[in-house]
């Protein structure tokens, strides 16, 4: 009985897969927020609460859209936005940078604005958006409101999200 072929890996549908994942995780991580987390105040009264950096993450990937020269969303404002209004800017500069990612594939591998190159773009956009979850889930349980124990681990399970 002959071999069933298997399908080549291909890493530029790969990388993409990896980054709607990775925003993914970002909602997942907001569904499962405790409401009161949202607005809780930083220690200290320093810094942003989750609702600023929730905004802070959409806010910079528009300014790489604007530097890479793709469809540019509106800004979010870290002091009136909602947690549906954060989310729903999440996906829409998810869907920009993903065609400016997708472009990049297709073409030279370079994004206009950022070096070395695509894949470097794909690390710091993942790599921006992991840090502030942990800032984000760090916050929630400082203010008394902290994540639940089951979405902690549910953001590490990347394979079903």
């Amino acid at each position: 009985m002959p071999k069933k072929s298997s399908a080549l890996f291909v890493l530029a549908e790969a990388l993409l897969s990896a980054f709607d994942t990775n925003d993914r995780i970002n909602q997942y991580l907001l569904d499962n927020l405790p409401a009161e987390a949202w607005r809780a105040e930083p220690p200290g009264k320093k810094g942003r609460d989750v609702a600023g950096i929730v905004a802070h993450m959409h806010n910079v990937r528009v300014m790489w859209l604007k530097a890479a020269q793709g469809k540019i969303p509106e800004q979010l404002d870290r002091f009136t936005v909602t947690p549906a209004q954060a989310k729903n800017g999440l996906d829409a500069s998810r869907a920009a940078l993903r065609d400016v990612l997708h472009s990049s594939l297709s073409g030279d591998g370079c994004v206009k604005g950022f070096r070395p190159d695509v894949a470097g773009f794909f690390a710091y956009l993942i790599a921006h958006d992991a840090h502030h979850r942990g800032q984000i889930t760090m916050l929630a349980r400082q203010a008394g409101h902290a994540i639940p124990q089951k979405a902690m681990f549910g953001m590490w399970e990347w394979g079903v999200r």
